[in-house]
């Protein structure tokens, strides 16, 4: 029940433009609250690729940049190719993380996600959330809506919401300095 609410709300924040520009990314120089709790709950996932993801995945890197996105969405879409550029460019303490808002593990976006990846080059993992992370991500405004995720879980820094792949690097680096 919860995931179908939450596709829902995806899809009407489509017809609203995905809340994908750049103009509401919060852009003050102070920590802004998350649109999702402060910590990561405990997941098993699986990711568009197949492969078993759990929460661990935090632990490997000082920072995650966090990209909430949607098959469905046009400003999340089109963010893809700097996304990929990002990841490869990433020092060695930082990695950037999907996660698919709309698929589910028998849904038909899994395929989609994997073209859109694919024909974007954007190489990241990107993660199917199982229901953990549905209710995670439940208070989430518009998707892209990026978080920045310490190797504790922990949600740090600002939500950005909106594509602006400049403020997600401005962000990383201001976290991996501290």
């Amino acid at each position: 029940m919860m995931k179908k609410l939450f596709i829902i709300i995806c899809a009407a924040l489509l017809m609203t433009g995905c809340g994908g520009s750049a103009d509401k990314t919060e852009s003050s120089g102070t920590a802004q609250a998350s649109p999702v709790a402060k910590n990561i709950p405990n997941f098993t996932a699986k990711t568009i690729t197949g492969e078993t993801v759990t929460n661990e995945i935090f632990a490997a890197k000082k920072i995650s940049v966090v990209n909430i996105w949607g098959t469905f969405c046009p400003p999340c879409i089109a963010e893809m190719p700097e996304l990929g550029e990002m990841a490869r460019n990433l020092p060695e303490n930082a990695q950037i993380i999907g996660f698919v808002c709309d698929a589910s593990e028998e849904s038909s976006q899994i395929k989609k996600a994997v073209q859109i990846t694919k024909e974007a080059n954007a190489n990241f993992v990107n993660i199917i959330p199982d229901a953990q992370l549905m209710k995670f991500m439940e208070n989430v405004e518009a998707v892209p809506t990026t978080i920045f995720v310490n190797s504790k879980g922990e949600v740090v820094g600002r939500a950005i919401i909106g594509a602006d792949v400049e403020a997600y690097k401005d962000e990383l680096e201001k976290l991996l300095k501290e």
